[in-house]
């Protein structure tokens, strides 16, 4: 079969299949009695197995050694190429989403996409202070909020993180929702990151997914919006901070969170009931036993101010001695 018929068949071009036999992959087997090259059945499948293995991404050299080579095993040549691919596809990915950033900022002119570019990198710096200059002029130059929810999952800074948060309570609707995608991160520094961001941002859209994140299998996902929700006097938050007074988890802030929420007698008395349950609780234990009862100290209503006085009489002396202490500082003694 002459090249021509070859490349019709085949899909590889003539200039190509000379390419070819300049680099030795395959040399026609007979000549013709005017010259011209002849391929027989083997060149052709040789031509088809090349064909195959670009489509793999390998090199026209990895290609040779391949074919040539009868000990050759493709095996770590693959996972080579795996490596590559997916380190070629995390760049375009990458690009894309640096592109699509770029775009939702509806820059008119180049300047105004240099800017944009300019900050974007800014907040993926190695220096904390560049970070934190970018995170303040994010607050006013035209960010997307995508971007400024990926550098608020990333930052250890505590300086920059505020600078973030900032800047996302300005940047409008949509940063609490991508926040909240972060708690399902199966990095625990993220989830907390993705918390506190929560916590710290004001307006009603945070409320439903602080709520969610109350059940969280994350106890340090659960308590951060528990914390957040009771100093909001969210009433969603009791039974989280209830337990993390038990469970002596950042317990004197919870104690402080049901106090927020106890706004007036009637759910003073709630939460009272409630930290006197568990007080009683044959399962509870002496250390936890004496945070409830600390936790008491600033929960107002009628119910509060009894349970401190029977706890005055508690077989445990330590309990019955912070009973009688708070009893006095709460009748103004």
């Amino acid at each position: 079969m002459l090249i021509g018929e070859v490349a019709r068949r085949s899909g590889v071009s003539a200039r190509m299949l000379r390419h070819y036999e300049k680099l030795g992959l395959v040399r026609p087997s007979d000549r013709t009695g005017s010259g011209y090259r002849e391929y027989r059945d083997e060149d052709i499948r040789r031509i088809f197995h090349i064909e195959s293995l670009r489509s793999l991404g390998l090199s026209l050299r990895e290609i040779g050694r391949a074919l040539d080579d009868p000990g050759f095993t493709p095996g770590r040549l693959v996972g080579e190429l795996i490596e590559q691919t997916r380190a070629r596809i995390a760049a375009e990915t990458e690009l894309l989403t640096r592109l699509r950033r770029i775009d939702a900022t509806g820059p008119e002119a180049w300047d105004d996409a240099l800017r944009v570019v300019a900050l974007l990198q800014a907040l993926g710096s190695a220096s904390k202070d560049t970070r934190q200059r970018a995170a303040l002029a994010a607050a006013e130059d035209p960010v997307p909020v995508e971007a400024l929810v990926e550098a608020a999952l990333a930052e250890e800074e505590t300086n920059v993180a505020g600078a973030l948060r900032w800047a996302l309570a300005r940047s409008g609707d949509g940063g609490p929702a991508l926040l909240a995608e972060g708690l399902d991160s199966p990095e625990p520094a993220v989830r907390e990151r993705a918390v506190r961001a929560l916590a710290g941002l004001p307006g009603d859209e945070t409320i439903a997914p602080l709520r969610a994140a109350l059940d969280h299998p994350d106890p340090v996902v659960a308590g951060r919006a528990a914390l957040a929700l009771g100093t909001r006097g969210d009433a969603d938050a009791l039974p989280t901070l209830v337990e993390m007074v038990v469970d002596g988890r950042n317990d004197t802030d919870a104690a402080d969170a049901l106090a927020a929420v106890a706004t007036d007698d009637t759910t003073g008395d709630g939460i009272a009931a409630g930290l006197l349950a568990r007080l009683t609780d044959p399962a509870t234990g002496p250390a936890a036993r004496g945070r409830l009862t600390q936790a008491l100290a600033d929960i107002p209503g009628p119910a509060a101010a009894r349970a401190l006085a029977g706890l005055t009489h508690d077989e445990d002396p330590a309990v019955a001695l912070t009973a009688t202490y708070l009893l006095r500082l709460r009748d103004g003694h």
